[in-house]
């Protein structure tokens, strides 16, 4: 019972799935035969039965002792076989027969809890091409990816995966790496530039010239690199085990003493059956098969117990960036106009030509328009151009969105993208109507709304050390790290380096790796414990993860994290306790005043109660969890829903103050002040006085106190001050016809101050009130 998954697998992996299943009925039928014989008087079938299911026991555990001695361990299994042979030797079938029965128990809960899927990445090989298009002359030939050999030059179509390694040939070529990288944005190889293995063709057909062969090629390597780093993961010393080592030497130590103050064997035998760790062999897999049953119903399945135990003492998370941390998705942060052009045109101009687009980014730019209600033209002639963006026709005016060329002499407004773009980590999308620039959308991929709370959690339960692994460029991951308060980030990691940083972090502390892409499956594998976000997330990186996240939220870690480390606390106390009434057992059977058959049938009492206290794993502690009534996650609902049509009107209130600093005594001024008032006391101040005296009442009552709602509160007031304020500044302007010089520097404040507020304030709601309305209540 007490080897790892590894070297048991070798001892039966064929015979495993059905072998102890048929163990335990076969051991329990001799059990309940003699029983019935034993009642009816029949004391020699009884004996017959009872010796049978011992000896059908002994056998296989024989094996599983011999295997941990040739691996170096003396478990559990040890202090089993004794029993059995005690038994057996001195004629205590019964007691056999009752070791017998709990050693089957045991090994089959043992098996549930270690059995878990293939680690062969299936997932990786099946998205590794087996077949290239290779010029030959002129015409092209279909031949299987290892004949390809460098120097040859292969036709790579859109939609098909890059087989081998190469140089752009002929033309630029568009693609998808984030298979490799795992980040969402496509990337362009100009002519010359190297491509990599793996990634796929986003754009038109490209030439490919072969710089390596399949074999040497970059997704050949991180195949390798999953192998290797799950193959190398070092043996884990089971719970069980670790409790063995100092339990069997005591009770082979009070064996001995009890033959010598009895004179006889029998006595030994007692103790040894009392000795029979009956915790360790049953409590302890309980407990783990439990933990990884509740986990099940949050969404996590924990794939064997060995990673439940790991996940419920490690000491370091290590996680990636995109589509983990971060929504995998890009979203519009701003559309900035020129001077004289509507905003709302420049993207309406964008979405309606991007509807041709399948490019993630140009997706993000419809969804956006279409939020902003925004009427869209379909385009006419339009077409990609590779790494460029779209050129098309829309509402009879050429129009252009994406990576534009900016003139030399670029208008000074450009600078401001820029810089804007820098600071905010943004990718811009130009945007140009009959060649001259119109304007810019800036994007971003934000961060996951549960993050910040999530990661909070995480320390809570035991995480000392946060550490972000990232193919992205530097400055957006150091952007996140601050703002989620990580200890560490490593940007532009390549798959090879990404291991070498989890091994490099393995070898000083129990480590969780947490990633969502097939670049993720080595890292996933060198980690002590694997987590994958299964649910959106690449196949490869489920297949190599120890526990794969079936819900698309990143809270769900932390959920994994409390069960794990609860289930195992259960286990450790159930084993502790169950064998502290062993040892207690074993000095009266010292003594000779417990038999071997009351002693079995004693220490079934104690497996009783470790089993009742290990499946109290089943349940969720309530300690720490908020109970939220169903009412107040109404409620939640309808505010989130609420605060984010607000939120996607934010930038009105910026876009005034810029019109005001810009031109304070314009016209186009004077008309968004009155829009920008109109939002404030029609929609945005309405909803933060609802919450005031709805919500925030309601969420008092499940924080236990209005002193958690009270920062919050004082937000609102200082919200409604600001809102009231550049009223009074528009009944000023409205008396003069004119928004007055004295008036500008404090109306600028006031606007930018109030849409700093909100930011902060809509962004603290929903990482502390409205995440709550995500969390389950388990019955």
């Amino acid at each position: 019972m007490s080897e790892p998954r590894s070297a048991q697998q070798h001892a039966a992996h064929g015979l495993r799935p059905w072998f102890e299943p048929a163990l335990l009925v076969v051991t329990t039928s001799a059990l309940l035969i003699g029983v019935i014989a034993w009642a009816v008087g029949a004391t020699g079938t009884a004996d017959a039965a009872w010796m049978a299911g011992t000896a059908v026991a002994i056998v296989p555990a024989l094996a599983w002792m011999a295997l941990a001695l040739w691996h170096g361990r003396t478990g559990v299994d040890l202090i089993a076989v004794l029993s059995l042979g005690g038994t057996l030797a001195v004629h205590e079938y019964l007691a056999g027969s009752l070791i017998a029965v709990m050693l089957a128990s045991g090994q089959a809960l043992d098996s549930a809890a270690q059995r878990r899927a293939s680690h062969d990445l299936r997932a990786l090989l099946e998205h590794a091409p087996r077949f290239a298009h290779r010029y030959a002359g002129d015409a092209l030939e279909t031949v299987a990816v290892d004949e390809v050999r460098v120097g040859d030059l292969l036709l790579v179509s859109p939609g098909e995966v890059v087989p081998v390694d190469g140089w752009a040939s002929g033309g630029a070529a568009v693609l998808d790496e984030a298979v490799l990288t795992g980040e969402s944005a496509h990337v362009e190889r100009l002519a010359g530039e190297p491509v990599r293995s793996g990634g796929v063709n986003a754009g038109p057909t490209f030439d490919l010239r072969v710089s390596a062969t399949a074999e040497e090629s970059t997704y050949a390597g991180i195949v390798r690199l999953a192998r290797q780093a799950g193959a190398e993961r070092a043996p884990v010393v089971r719970l069980a085990d670790r409790y063995a080592t100092w339990f069997l030497p005591l009770a082979l130590l009070l064996a001995g003493a009890a033959w010598l103050i009895t004179g006889s064997p029998v006595g030994a035998v007692a103790v040894l059956v009392v000795a029979t760790p009956c915790p360790l062999l049953l409590a302890v897999p309980v407990a783990v098969v439990s933990g990884m049953s509740r986990a099940s119903r949050v969404g996590v399945i924990i794939r064997d117990g060995t990673a439940l135990e790991n996940l419920g003492h490690a000491t370091t998370g290590i996680m990636d960036k995109t589509g983990t941390l971060t929504a995998g998705r890009p979203t519009v942060v701003d559309v900035i106009a020129a001077p004289g052009v509507d905003a709302a045109e420049v993207l309406r101009l964008a979405a309606s030509l991007d509807q041709a687009s399948p490019h993630i980014l140009a997706e993000a730019i419809v969804a956006h328009a279409r939020k902003q209600h925004l009427a869209l033209t379909p385009p006419r002639d339009a077409s990609e151009q590779p790494g460029r963006g779209m050129t098309g026709i829309v509402d009879g005016k050429r129009v252009e969105v994406g990576k534009l060329a900016l003139p030399e002499s670029r208008p000074r407004w450009t600078d401001a993208v820029l810089n804007r773009a820098m600071l905010d980590a943004a990718a811009i999308a130009w945007v140009s109507c009959e060649g001259e620039l119109w304007g810019a959308v800036l994007l971003r991929d934000p961060l996951r709304r549960d993050a910040p709370r999530t990661l909070r959690r995480l320390r809570k339960a035991g995480l000392r050390r946060l550490v972000m692994l990232t193919g992205d460029r530097a400055e957006p991951a150091r952007e996140v790290a601050t703002v989620l308060g990580l200890d560490w980030v490593h940007a532009e990691q390549t798959p090879a380096e990404k291991v070498a940083r989890v091994r490099d972090e393995s070898e000083t502390a129990t480590t969780i790796m947490l990633g969502d892409g097939v670049n993720d499956a080595p890292a996933l594998a060198a980690a002590t414990v694997g987590i994958a976000m299964g649910a959106r997330g690449a196949t490869a990186s489920s297949e190599a993860a120890d526990v794969v996240l079936t819900t698309d939220r990143l809270d769900r870690v932390a959920d994994a994290m409390s069960i794990a480390r609860r289930a195992r606390g259960i286990a450790v106390q159930s084993a502790a306790v169950g064998m502290g009434l062993s040892i207690v057992a074993m000095g009266v059977a010292a003594v000779g005043w417990l038999p071997p058959a009351a002693g079995a049938l004693l220490q079934e009492g104690i497996d009783v109660a470790v089993i009742v206290n290990a499946l109290r794993a089943l349940r969720g502690s309530h300690r720490g969890e908020l109970a939220v009534p169903h009412s107040t996650e109404d409620l939640l609902h309808r505010f989130a829903s609420e605060q984010e049509k607000l939120r996607e009107t934010l930038h009105l209130i910026r876009d005034t103050a810029d019109l005001v600093s810009e031109a304070p005594g314009s016209t186009k001024a004077l008309v968004a002040l009155r829009q920008t008032s109109a939002f404030l006391d029609q929609r945005l101040v309405p909803h933060e006085r609802a919450e005031e005296t709805q919500l925030y009442p309601a969420i008092a009552a499940a924080l236990g106190g209005s002193e958690a709602t009270a920062t919050m509160s004082r937000m609102h007031a200082e919200i409604d001050r600001l809102s009231r304020r550049i009223g009074a500044h528009l009944k000023l302007t409205e008396s003069h016809g004119r928004i007055e010089d004295d008036q500008i520097e404090d109306l600028l404040a006031t606007l930018y101050g109030l849409h700093a507020v909100l930011r902060l304030h809509f962004t603290q709601e929903e990482e502390n009130y409205f995440a709550l309305a995500d969390t389950d209540r388990d019955s």
